[in-house]
């Protein structure tokens, strides 16, 4: 018998598996083993918007969240098309979390379908695995919905443990086991790190967590800036983040200083547009859609100057974030200044179940 794993510190990740489809599927049985696609309206695939989740299902044709509603249409068109019933969504969540609640020494609600546990009061792994089994089975029995949880020393580990095995999964990621666990995991698996971003990873020869864990600090500082610092702490699970209840995020924002004064347009607009993407990414990460957009410069001199709109409803598309930005911007580019700093943000955050239409602004 293997002496139990004891632990300073203890964080859940529960994840709530394909949640819209599946409270879809617990209030109509019938949809049991079809595809359902929770989203904008197709219209015969001409639809604007975006899929909000799917079923596992679904996911087999090739549609996810946040796919093109046109373009899941086409994989799957003899798919079960639901328009998203937030409130719906919202009860359940409020009823899934009451149930996390009891469970948690501390709660931290990280959108409507997902939360972090602080569980160090359970002292040992075993036993917060089998608190893990039971909080399942609470969810499974009194809500008829399934969740996979990460355990792990931190918010960071916990959270792309609990990617590991869904749906339905645990998994348990003991301190002395976190860089094996981490190590063959895509460099994606890490927070703000999406597709542009793994571009410029592969670029440096990085595909895996292990790939950018043998990146020199100082080569991630030069080719990401302050993010490269934190690409560097989490490639080695390092994460001090505490669960915290009373935290709200009331706006997400990047920027970059150029090394040098620059008037090279081009440049700034990529990274404007770089900027746009870590945001995005940010805002999903986070389970939040925004209305209000705003672009920060900086001239030569430090002078400083910034732009702001509202839109007509939230969103989360990276199409209408950057071309929102680069119209804010657009003054400032044709002002023949030379730039030191650009920067973007949204404000006026809500996450999606609060939303009617998924459609995009027109």
């Amino acid at each position: 018998m293997s002496a139990p794993h004891c632990a300073a510190r203890i964080v859940f990740h529960v994840d709530m598996d394909c949640f819209f489809a599946a409270v879809e599927e617990r209030e109509s049985p019938g949809l049991k083993g079809r595809p359902v696609i929770v989203g904008a309206d197709p219209r015969g695939g001409l639809g604007r918007g975006i899929v909000a989740t799917c079923n596992y299902e679904a996911r087999r044709f090739g549609v996810r969240s946040a796919l093109p509603i046109s373009i899941a249409f086409q994989r799957c068109p003899k798919g079960v098309f639901l328009r998203p019933r937030f409130a719906l969504y919202s009860q359940a969540s409020r009823r899934v979390m009451q149930h996390l609640q009891s469970a948690a020494d501390v709660l931290e609600p990280a959108g409507i379908d997902e939360a972090y546990l602080d569980v160090s009061s359970c002292g040992t792994y075993e036993a917060a695995r089998e608190k893990a089994r039971g909080l399942q089975e609470k969810v499974r029995s009194a809500e008829r919905l399934s969740c996979s949880v990460g355990i792990g020393p931190n918010k960071l580990v916990a959270k792309i443990a609990s990617d590991h095995r869904k749906p339905g999964g645990i998994t348990a990621v003991i301190d002395s086991r976190v860089q094996e666990f981490l190590d063959p995991k895509g460099a994606g698996a890490l927070r703000g790190v999406g597709p542009k971003t793994r571009e410029r990873l592969a670029r440096l020869g990085v595909e895996t967590i292990r790939d950018l864990r043998n990146v020199p600090r100082e080569k991630l500082a030069r080719e990401f800036g302050r993010f490269g610092e934190a690409l560097w702490l989490e490639a080695r699970g390092l994460d001090e983040r505490p669960v915290d209840p009373s935290r709200e995020t009331k706006s997400i924002g990047r920027e970059h200083t150029f090394e040098a004064d620059t008037d090279d347009v081009a440049l700034v607009k990529e990274t404007l547009r770089r900027c746009v993407e870590r945001v995005r990414e940010d805002m999903l990460g986070e389970g939040f859609w925004a209305r209000t957009l705003t672009v920060k410069v900086r001239f030569e001199g430090y002078e400083t100057h910034s732009r702001q709109t509202t839109l007509r409803l939230s969103t989360a598309s990276g199409t209408v974030l950057e071309s929102a930005a680069l119209a804010l911007a657009r003054p400032f580019f044709d002002a023949g200044r030379k730039f030191r700093l650009i920067g973007f943000s949204v404000s006026k955050l809500c996450a999606p179940e609060e939303l009617l239409p998924l459609e995009e602004p027109v």
